[in-house]
């Protein structure tokens, strides 16, 4: 698909894409999780420092596959360049019902919960709750009406956005570049406030939780504290879902990838320098609103209320880039008739996705109204490391299989960083599941997320099937004829 040159995209926008993807709701959740399994602040901000130093390198990775490959689909793309049909169809598949629809869908709650700050939203008592449980054999409980007016409010974000980026890539665009500088100026009032306010202590770094891990539990906590900051540095690899729609992405798409981690870690390092500051890691890891909880410590409780208005409009910033983006995957797969035809139909006058952009908010509808924040953040994390893992694998295959193809941008330290990238995501998708299997039996979670995650990805294997024999027989990939 050839996109109207007035609707592509430049390299400013195109960083405000990545940047405005990856900073979102986790840094304002994950932290309190993260401090809670690791015990102590300065092993929370090492967490951070390795997450991004992680995310990086796969940066590095998407960079290269992004300037080789510059066309709308991103990593469904480059997995059928590299493996073929039904390998990108289960990424395209789990993209849809895990990865970035769950993504949006946790952003969105946390933007509705920070909300919760100023608005009244009503939920059912316990009780009521628990009475309503779904319960999947084998997996766990899922309460649909826990949180019902949170979950009420952020659908309807997401329906509001939706018809926006249906309506106008020119006007999202505008919103998400305003959104990502609003951003810069609400990370700066947080860190320059609690740092100018005087009234933290950098002793709190030093401090450690009475049950804080140690030895090899403190290295299994850590990995497990790496899922939340996966969460928050997720969304590097979103510029190239819309590849297609880049001025000059050659060198734009990875210049846009680099340009964002960088910055999302610099920021997120000093965030989580300046809550461990501000509060005690017992504090730190009891507060829901751990933004807000910080900043009203140090310089009253009305600041609380102004830093939450921010975190508000920071996520509201955020559910709209992804919206952007994600859409693309699915519309991607319309058009190969690995989906439903629908998805893969425009508008004429501007090549929108519109009807892949109102089935995502369909999904995402359902997946705000099933899971909590925590189970839908770990649930995309996990399975977007399994495909992260094949694409890592998928770069040697190219190497090989295309060695004359112009590559504008070529991997960092090929083949070793490669490799021991590989190697860190596959002991880290090891240890989520053992974490989670662990927990799960302890009941510790009422839910083992990775493995949902996984049974739903491969839910989608019936899918692919019958998707391949509904194409037409002179279609590319279709059924032969009898």
């Amino acid at each position: 698909m050839t996109t109207p040159a007035r609707t592509r995209i430049g390299l400013h926008t195109a960083v405000s894409v990545v940047v405005g993807s990856i900073i979102g709701s986790g840094i304002f959740m994950k932290p309190a999780t993260m401090a809670a399994q690791t015990g102590s602040g300065w092993a929370l901000v090492l967490v951070w420092i390795a997450g991004g130093l992680l995310s990086l390198c796969g940066a590095l990775i998407f960079a290269e596959l992004g300037a080789m490959f510059p066309a709308t689909g991103g990593l469904y793309l480059y997995l059928k360049k590299m493996y073929g049909r039904f390998v990108a169809f289960l990424y395209g598949w789990a993209a849809f019902t895990v990865i970035n629809t769950a993504a949006v869908a946790a952003i969105s709650f946390v933007c509705a919960t920070y909300a919760g700050y100023f608005l009244p939203l009503p939920s059912p008592d316990a009780e009521t709750v628990q009475r309503l449980a779904w319960h999947i054999p084998g997996i766990g409980d899922i309460y649909p009406l826990k949180d019902a007016g949170t979950k009420c409010l952020a659908i309807g974000m997401v329906v509001f956005l939706t018809a926006l980026n249906a309506t106008s890539l020119s006007a999202s665009g505008r919103l998400q570049l305003l959104s990502t500088l609003a951003k810069v100026g609400v990370f700066a009032a947080l860190i320059g406030g609690i740092f100018l306010s005087g009234n933290g202590r950098f002793d709190h770094l030093t401090e450690s939780a009475p049950n804080a891990p140690a030895g090899m539990d403190w290295l299994r906590a850590c990995m497990a504290a790496l899922t939340g900051a996966f969460v928050a540095y997720d969304g590097w690899q979103s510029i190239g879902f819309m590849g297609g729609e880049v001025e000059k992405p050659e060198k734009n798409i990875p210049r846009s990838i680099l340009l964002g981690v960088l910055t999302a870690m610099a920021i997120y390092v000093l965030v989580n320098l300046a809550y461990s500051y501000a509060l005690p890691i017992g504090v730190l890891a009891a507060s829901p609103l751990v933004a807000a909880d910080a900043m009203a410590a140090m310089l009253g409780q009305n600041s609380g209320a102004i830093m939450a208005a921010m975190v508000v409009i920071v996520t509201f910033g955020a559910v709209n880039g992804n919206l952007m983006s994600t859409a693309r995957v699915t519309m991607a797969m319309g058009q190969d008739r690995l989906f439903f035809a629908a998805a893969g139909r425009t508008k004429k006058e501007n090549g929108l996705p519109v009807h892949a952009l109102w089935i995502h908010c369909a999904w995402i509808t359902v997946l705000i109204i099933s899971g909590s924040f925590d189970m839908l953040a770990d649930m995309f994390v996990f399975v977007t490391w399994v495909f992260i893992i094949v694409a890592c694998t998928g770069l040697v295959v190219l190497r090989k299989k295309m060695p004359d193809m112009a590559r504008p941008y070529k991997m960092w330290g090929y083949p070793w960083l490669l490799i021991l990238f590989c190697l860190f995501a596959c002991y880290y998708v090891y240890s989520v599941v053992a974490f989670e299997i662990t927990a799960y039996q302890a009941g510790k979670i009422p839910l083992i997320n990775s493995l949902l995650g996984l049974l739903i990805t491969l839910a989608g294997i019936p899918f692919y099937g019958l998707f391949r024999y509904r194409q037409p027989a002179n279609k590319p990939g279709g059924p032969p004829n009898r």
